[in-house]
């Protein structure tokens, strides 16, 4: 709409200003028109009867002089514009005038009433992008705010603007899925204390039993050997379920934590590479990486493109916090039905016996130093590809860091 209003002050100045332009030109052009009008009178009547000629019929003419011997010597001159026609072998001075005080009044009105239709359209601009944008937007501003301190059940409005509509519904979509996760992480929190309480309960038995045959032992209340025997097993039976507990407390600390939930599907290669690259092509010029991803050919892959996007990003982000800072590079090579892609980094210090456990929850390898982390980066790459049923392994060589991700094509 804007651009229709400021199209249509447009289209109204060059109306205006071709207007004035013809008028200002039929007007320069009548003085032309009026000489001759006049150098036809004089071709009519004889040089007596110039005074007697209408002058005040005419617009432009102000004077007509003819040539006699008492002005012979100031004929020539005159204030006024003048043309000297020459009627059946005698001079005549057309003395004319052009007045455009008339036009600049005109002129000066048309500019008028232009700047004052620019006045209006301006300020239904302003009413029009307050009305549509503005007050729309200071509608949904605080809402942002209220997510982030997890107010999740104040439901968003709808507005029926063209202009926010994918962001409202963006927004709402993000709010629904927050509080989606919120409730899956009250419900796994509430199972999983429910079931380390059972576990601890659990635990109680086999303890309890070793400390009983602690006790006999230590009172000497088993003088024979035999029956020294027979306790010790059972000490040992019993450690090894309290043992068990230990594990399953454990994974439940560990392996059960994460919803890494993947939807089954196709997408295509670019549509995860391109985002990728897009992103972190001015996140890495900001920091002076260099980065380069290889050519490929774009392929239909089996899995979640959100994930592997998510995992790309993982792999990406690794590399950027423990490499050199000299270069990243992405490459890509096709075996059998599978595609696979390798992000390179310079300045990797991380020990080659340690690859095999980059993968393991909470692993932290030696070269991390002071550097903030959580070991579950790489963990969570793994659980994801392997879900979707591929693969991602890990190795150094010459001083680079190769983490390469394996997705398979549809049959």
């Amino acid at each position: 709409m804007c651009l229709m209003i400021l199209a249509a002050l447009l289209i109204i100045a060059v109306a205006a200003d071709f207007v004035v332009r013809v008028k200002n030109d039929k007007l320069v052009n009548l003085y032309k028109i009026e000489i001759n009008r006049v150098e036809h009178e004089l071709h009519k009547t004889s040089d007596t009867s110039v005074t007697d000629m209408d002058l005040p019929a005419f617009k432009t003419i102000t004077g007509v002089v003819p040539l006699t011997e008492e002005n012979a010597d100031s004929f020539y001159e005159s204030d006024n514009n003048y043309k000297v026609a020459d009627i059946d072998g005698k001079l005549y001075r057309i003395e004319y005038t052009i007045d455009l005080s008339g036009e600049k009044r005109s002129m000066l009105r048309v500019t008028h009433i232009v700047i004052a239709l620019m006045l209006a359209a301006a300020v239904l601009v302003m009413v029009y992008i307050y009305s549509v944008l503005i007050r729309h937007f200071n509608k949904i501003s605080e809402y942002p705010t209220e997510l982030a301190k997890g107010n999740l059940t104040i439901p968003l409005s709808e507005e029926r603007s063209k202009y926010f509509g994918r962001f409202l519904w963006g927004l709402d979509m993000l709010r629904e899925k927050l509080e989606d996760e919120k409730r899956k992480n009250l419900e796994l929190q509430k199972e999983r204390n429910v079931f380390l309480l059972s576990l601890s309960h659990d635990m109680k038995t086999p303890i309890s039993a070793i400390k009983l045959y602690a006790a006999a032992i230590k009172k000497n209340l088993y003088k024979d050997s035999e029956k020294l025997q027979e306790v010790a097993a059972k000490i040992d039976e019993n450690a090894n379920e309290a043992e068990g507990y230990v594990a399953k407390i454990i994974s439940a600390s560990g392996d059960d934590f994460l919803d890494l939930s993947v939807k089954s599907g196709e997408f295509y290669l670019s549509e995860a590479i391109t985002p990728i690259k897009e992103y972190y092509r001015d996140k890495l010029k900001t920091v002076g990486t260099e980065l380069n991803v290889g050519a490929y050919t774009d392929v239909l892959l089996k899995g979640d493109r959100e994930k592997f996007t998510e995992v790309l990003q993982n792999i990406f982000e690794n590399a950027i916090k423990y490499g050199d800072g000299g270069y990243i590079k992405v490459s890509f090579v096709d075996e059998e039905d599978a595609r696979l892609v390798t992000i390179t980094n310079s300045g990797c210090t991380l020990k080659e016996e340690e690859t095999e456990h980059i993968f393991d929850s909470f692993y932290r390898g030696t070269n991390v130093g002071s550097k903030p982390g959580s070991g579950l980066g790489l963990y969570i790459c793994r659980k994801l590809i392997h879900k979707m049923g591929g693969e991602i392994f890990a190795e150094i060589e010459g001083g680079e860091m190769r983490v390469t991700a394996v997705l398979h094509r549809p049959c």
